[in-house]
């Protein structure tokens, strides 16, 4: 029996048409392909704008310890720090310069050289003052003040029932002595470290009759000297003597304002009130009149 011929038969080929086809699509495929390397085309961000970001989230993002970084903000470009002008000789100065406080000027103890002597003493408040700035004139002559000596009597009335026997060993002094005193001093040390301890003729607080420089009987070795303020009649004197209007004129740390070195046993009668005041507030003479 014959077959048809329109019959297909086994192992037959497919016929070229659908071959064509199918060539046509997989050309179309390898341009688009193509297309999408030569210009870079950004699957992800055109399926975001197509609303399937969601769906393409599992293409783009790294595993979970990799996430995507966010993006840091841009730095401004550096430029090199501009340095002010520095100028040795004319220093910048604070904006409000008119209105900064000037430091306090210390008191200066020291001599007014090429200072001569003055006709009459200087009084401060009825005080009779002689320093290094104030001197005496040379033939003011008062001699041992007599109102000073009865204090120092009644002091040493009381000392001696605490058993010290106080006496003042060297009180008024002229113009002629302190010439012979400090010069022999001057020849000894010299002049720098003489000014430090002894006045120059003129400026001695010992011409005016009421410095008295107090030692204690049969001690000898401490008089005019500093040890005087270790002894137990030293520390006696030093508590005590307000209470009869001396003070210690040339206190420890005090060199600065008064111009001399600590002497533990000259003392200076003021009277009863200011004594007791300066004694208080622990200041100098000066100090208390407001000299600088």
């Amino acid at each position: 029996m014959k077959r048809s011929t329109h019959e297909r038969r086994p192992g037959r080929k497919q016929p070229k048409g659908r071959i064509a086809i199918l060539s046509v699509i997989a050309a179309a495929l390898a341009g688009i392909v193509i297309w999408i390397g030569v210009n870079d085309w950004n699957v992800t961000k055109t399926m975001e704008q197509a609303g399937l970001a969601e769906s393409s989230a599992e293409l783009t993002e790294a595993p979970e310890q990799q996430q995507k970084p966010l993006k840091q903000p841009e730095q401004p470009a550096q430029t090199e720090k501009q340095e002010p002008p520095v100028t040795e000789t004319e220093p910048a100065e604070p904006a409000d310069a008119d209105d900064a406080e000037e430091p306090e000027e210390p008191f200066d103890g020291g001599y007014v050289e090429g200072q001569t002597l003055p006709k009459e003493p200087t009084y401060v408040n009825g005080i009779l003052v002689a320093n290094k700035k104030h001197p005496l004139p040379e033939d003011f002559a008062p001699g041992e003040d007599k109102a000073a000596r009865a204090a120092f009597e009644e002091m040493a009335a009381e000392a001696k029932l605490s058993s010290f026997n106080l006496t003042a060993f060297s009180t008024f002094r002229s113009y002629d002595y302190q010439v012979t005193l400090y010069n022999r001093y001057a020849d000894r040390d010299g002049q720098e470290a003489a000014d430090r301890y002894s006045a120059r003729p003129g400026y001695s607080e010992h011409q005016t009759g009421l410095a008295f420089d107090i030692g204690e009987v049969n001690h000898e070795k401490h008089w005019a000297s500093e040890s005087f303020g270790e002894t137990e009649a030293g520390k006696w004197l030093l508590a005590n003597a307000h209470r009869y209007g001396f003070i210690l004129r040339y206190p420890k740390n005090k060199e600065d304002i008064t111009g001399y070195m600590h002497e533990a046993w000259h003392f200076r009668y003021v009277g009863k009130e200011m004594a007791e005041e300066i004694f208080k507030k622990n200041i100098t003479l000066e100090e208390y009149l407001g000299l600088e």
